[in-house]
């Protein structure tokens, strides 16, 4: 099970790596009409500040004050409360989590046993969605979503039956994913379009020297991908390195035959390639990891030569006649099947359409996707109790126990008061490491299979800004920022999906969106890639909102003040998304056995315990929506 690079890490990675390949025309034969007309913007009227309403709030959120609090003590200290009031409740289902793989269950669970199934949602969050939060502004009468987490949606035609299924159950179907493609603006990098005009910026000693055109295709060779390298603001010798790496000048793996050079790509982690056959210095490595620290969540020491190009990562020139061939073919054949579709503010959007599905009153006058961007929720609707379907937020689940097999009892924490529902059946939607602390009675096999992998932390921060003049002067959508704590830079999602109207032109409001991962890039430590995860999750808990917010301004103003950018003047709020446990462990080459069939960590830890069934992406091990909507279904057959 290690060295696992997906069908879909490697055609993205291959199409990436053949030089900038265009993706026009992966949308099907949709009529550019269905473009959204440009009219009067609409006006917005902002959530009344009494109302609840999470996604208009600022300053720290993903994991925010109150959300794990309980979660560490019991998993950090073994404490939980000794006494809770049991609640007149009795619930067919209760899911723990309403992140997709939640939503999805409870969706799986109710069109299934009917409209009367009795199901309860608990989350420790203030939101729902799991990682796919939504981040929204507001500014004179105009509304402005981002990116909270979850991004896109990738390969959509890919789906397995039963992802498709739902993806068409909520209205995210062919027609609906190729008018996507329609609205989705050409130079928009973030959303898919590597064709985009996408930069590079690294500090420099009158501030960031910013290089717009397209940075991606040069690092594979693209056109004017020399000159744009000599611009760079490094030494001419590893300019010299770079040019001849990215464009397959010579071969980095020559006087290795063929099968010495398999073993090599799958046996040496990346970094140590670039040092040690590439010839790089140790400081120019950001620059080479800038790409896979967010495709994949690991720097270069952390993934083999071919996990890295399979990422995303450059260098598939750069061996050979073989690679120039897998990239040559890839840009031929693999063109039209790499798909990224996203909405405004990304799959927050997918699990506002599961929740509206669920219960209906929270939007009753959405229709889908064509305005679930826009839509007004309403989350007092969320947890009434005239509905079949309850979603109840602010609840750190801390306990469920089966009960002389007849039910199960499930405790929770919500705002100081210990409570306690009973249901008949169980799926844990939540991370996996918590799983053995909220049921000690499972066996050690499955407890240590459940507590193997660790989740990528990293960090989204969406800045509102008074006016986009100075960024569009920048002459590209996203940046690359190898050497700064945001590492990609880039506008927020100006797509015309949803409903959305983004902003029109540099005198609107805009956000911009930036990413973050504490993960270790220059220096290699020891300790294996989840010694790292465990660090930077550490490195994420440990900084605070006024350390990010001043990286946030110190890292704008130097890239945007020789245009005019004035962080004080400009900045009109700013939102971190903290998430220290994020994309799912997908086994590393470099420190992962390869396990039987069935006897990898994740499948021993999914197993059916009882009336309690797992369904996370941590139990399919991989990071990627559709792996949630399948990781749900089979926990929903497990119980029915």
């Amino acid at each position: 099970m290690a060295a696992r690079v997906t069908r879909r890490d490697f055609l993205n990675g291959v199409a990436i790596g053949a030089g900038g390949i265009l993706l026009q025309g992966c949308g099907g034969d949709i009529d550019a009409s269905t473009k959204i007309p440009l009219g009067a913007p609409t006006k917005f009227t902002p959530p009344d500040p009494a109302d609840y309403y999470p996604p208009t709030l600022t300053g720290m959120r993903g994991s925010h004050d109150g959300s794990f609090e309980v979660a560490h003590d019991l998993a950090w200290r073994g404490q939980k409360p000794a006494q809770y009031q049991a609640l007149d409740e009795h619930y067919d289902l209760v899911v723990v989590g309403a992140g997709m793989s939640g939503l999805a269950a409870a969706f799986f669970y109710r069109k299934k046993m009917g409209p009367d199934a009795r199901i309860l949602i608990l989350d420790n969050h203030d939101d729902f969605g799991g990682h796919a939060k939504r981040n929204e502004f507001h500014q004179d009468g105009r509304m402005m979503l981002s990116l909270g987490g979850a991004q896109n949606l990738e390969s959509p035609s890919s789906y397995s039956e039963v992802a498709g299924g739902l993806m068409n159950d909520i209205g995210i179907d062919d027609v609906f994913v190729a008018a996507m493609a329609v609205n989705t603006p050409d130079n928009m990098a973030l959303a898919g379009k590597l064709d985009a005009d996408n930069g590079v910026s690294l500090p420099g000693p009158d501030g960031h020297v910013t290089i717009s055109g397209n940075w991606n295709a040069a690092m594979y060779g693209g056109e004017g991908y020399e000159k744009t390298v000599r611009a760079l603001p490094i030494s001419s010798n590893e300019q010299d390195i770079l040019i001849d790496y990215f464009g397959g000048k010579r071969d980095f793996l020559d006087g290795l035959s063929l099968s010495e050079k398999w073993d090599y790509v799958n046996s040496v982690s990346y970094n140590r390639f670039l040092l040690e056959r590439v010839g790089l210095d140790e400081n120019t490595l950001p620059i080479m990891n800038a790409i896979i620290i967010h495709l994949s969540g690991f720097s270069g020491w952390n993934l083999t030569v071919l996990e890295a190009i399979g990422n995303g990562a450059s260098g598939i020139k750069a061996m050979g006649w073989l690679g120039k061939a897998a990239a040559k073919v890839g840009g031929v054949f693999l063109e039209s099947l790499v798909e990224v579709r996203m909405f405004p503010d990304g799959n927050a959007s997918v699990a506002r359409l599961l929740v509206q599905k669920l219960i209906p009153d929270v939007a009753p006058d959405m229709k889908g996707p064509e305005d679930v961007a826009v839509a007004r929720f309403d989350y007092s609707a969320l947890d009434r109790d005239n509905q079949g379907t309850r979603l109840r937020l602010n609840s750190t689940v801390v306990g469920v126990r089966e009960v002389d097999g007849e039910h199960l009892e499930v405790d929770y924490v919500q705002h100081g008061k210990a409570l306690r529902v009973t249901a008949e059946h169980s799926v844990l939607a939540c991370y996996n490491n918590l799983i053995p602390h909220l049921c000690p009675e499972m066996s050690e096999p499955q407890k240590e299979g459940l507590s193997y992998g660790v989740k990528t932390p990293f960090v989204y921060a969406n800045i509102q800004l008074d006016n986009g003049r100075a960024y569009s002067k920048l002459n590209a959508t996203l940046f690359q920022c190898p050497y700064d704590p945001f590492q990609w830079v880039s506008m927020a999602p100006n797509l015309t999906i949803g409903g959305y109207e983004p902003p029109r032109g540099p005198d609107d409001p805009m956000v911009v969106f930036m990413m973050h991962s504490p993960m270790n890039q220059t220096t290699s430590q020891d300790g294996s890639g989840r010694d790292q995860l465990r660090m930077g999750r550490h490195v994420i808990y440990s900084t605070p909102f006024a350390s990010y917010e001043q990286q946030i301004r110190e890292q704008l103003q130097s890239m945007l003040g020789e245009h005019g950018f004035d962080h004080e003047r400009d900045i009109r709020a700013i939102t971190v998304n903290r998430i220290p446990h994020g994309y799912a462990y997908p086994y590393l080459a470099l420190d992962d056995p390869k396990w039987e069939e069935g006897q990898a960590p994740h499948e021993i830890g999914r197993a059916q315990f009882g009336r309690i069934s797992i369904a996370n992406t941590d139990s399919e091990a991989i990071a990627l929506m559709d792996a949630a909507f399948d990781a749900a279904w089979r926990a929903v057959q497990e119980q029915t």
